[in-house]
């Protein structure tokens, strides 16, 4: 399997600095991270870790429900992901992800809500991105449409 990359320039303190990071791998963009809009609650054009994150999980998570909503026998027609990752204070110093909360509405063709909330479920042990992140509460809202 392969091994992706991405690089971060970062110049100036951690208050006053800012920086670009960019997805080396795919080549699909650089974008600018700055500590206070990290901390604020308009982000301004800016990205960070935790957004970085929420988009690896969101994505990663929808490929792991595709697989185990086939698996269980259903056929995944649309699945809409939402990973909200937060940021606050840790009690030990400094900062932590305090949550990620997944939502998922899917329209799966072949399994009733019991068995998507089973392979949902299931999808938000087995996704690479969960099992990498287990020091953070994952909370999952899962539904059909």
């Amino acid at each position: 399997m392969p091994t992706r990359i991405a690089r971060t320039a970062w110049n100036g303190t951690l208050q006053e600095g800012s920086g670009q990071v960019e997805l080396s791998s795919s080549k699909v963009g650089t974008y600018q991270v700055s500590f206070p809009k990290r901390a604020a609650e308009d982000a301004d054009g800016t990205t960070s870790p935790e957004e970085l994150i929420a988009a690896a999980h969101s994505s990663c998570y929808a490929m792991q429900l595709s697989a185990l909503v086939a698996q269980a026998g259903g056929t995944p027609q649309s699945l809409e992901v939402t990973a909200k990752v937060s940021l606050g204070p840790d009690p030990a110093g400094g900062f932590r992800l305090t949550g990620i909360a997944l939502e998922v509405h899917g329209k799966v063709a072949g399994l009733d809500a019991a068995g998507f909330e089973a392979a949902a479920e299931q999808a938000k042990q087995a996704c690479p991105v969960s099992k990498a992140l287990t020091g953070v509460q994952i909370t999952l809202d899962a539904s059909l449409d």
